[in-house]
């Protein structure tokens, strides 16, 4: 994947596994104007390999969405790391190629998501008229569902706004996708599964959500398949 699957890393002598799996690694990527990799500007490093992670997340089935809302997680795209940019912006800078600002290096007018992790295809982005997405990884209901609704404000805002749990993805797979987990949910690309199921397994684990039963064989699953796929750090 050009630059969004640099946050997960894989063993030197992954590439033919990976092949044969259904996965990919990554390549640097990266564009003009401040276009990358996720995880630019912080260091991302191999967090012990993702299929062992899986094991050790916590099993519940999932409880009711009763009380959800999304301001429950604060506004949306705040200033979190206090750059002078909103969450929005900060992952369409990271994640696009050959990024256009309206004024100054903060508002991205355009660029071009170069081989969109969902899809598989280049999708360009018009402010406006954007057909790009910044999707959660673990979307907001879900992990409500799975123990953010007794979490406190402060701890949702920071889920919400973290860019290990954010992508610029397609956004009609992102509409596709909703609020599903790996049970119910995986990008179409099958090249991303891996690099999406340990992104999934990292914030889980991070945050403290747990999985249902269905979700934890979904996610080991797909990661029998790369048994090697580093759990991303961020």
């Amino acid at each position: 994947m050009q630059g969004r699957l640099k946050g997960w890393l894989v063993a030197p002598a992954l590439g033919a596994l990976l092949a044969v799996g259904g996965c990919a690694p990554g390549g640097d990527g990266g564009g003009e104007d401040g276009g990358g990799s996720p995880g630019a500007g912080r260091e991302t490093r191999a967090g012990g390999p993702a299929l062992d992670a899986v094991a050790a997340l916590t099993v519940k089935g999932r409880a009711p969405r009763t009380g959800y809302d999304r301001r429950e997680f604060g506004s949306s795209w705040v200033d979190t790391d206090r750059n002078g940019c909103g969450t929005r912006d900060d992952i369409l800078r990271r994640d696009l190629d050959g990024v256009r600002f309206r004024d100054g290096d903060c508002l991205v007018a355009s660029g071009t998501l170069r081989n969109d992790p969902y899809t598989g295809r280049d999708v360009t982005f018009i402010r406006g008229r954007s057909k790009v997405d910044i999707d959660h990884v673990v979307a907001l209901s879900d992990a409500w569902q799975k123990g953010a609704a007794k979490w406190d404000r402060d701890k949702r805002v920071a889920f919400a706004n973290d860019p290990l749990n954010l992508v610029a993805v397609d956004a009609s797979a992102n509409r596709r996708k909703g609020d599903g987990d790996a049970a119910t949910w995986l990008p179409p690309n099958r090249a991303y599964r891996c690099g999406y199921v340990a992104h999934q397994v990292a914030v889980k684990r991070k945050y403290g959500v747990w999985v249902t039963p269905a979700e934890q064989a979904a996610m080991a699953r797909v990661l029998n398949g790369c048994p090697d796929t580093g759990l991303p750090v961020g």
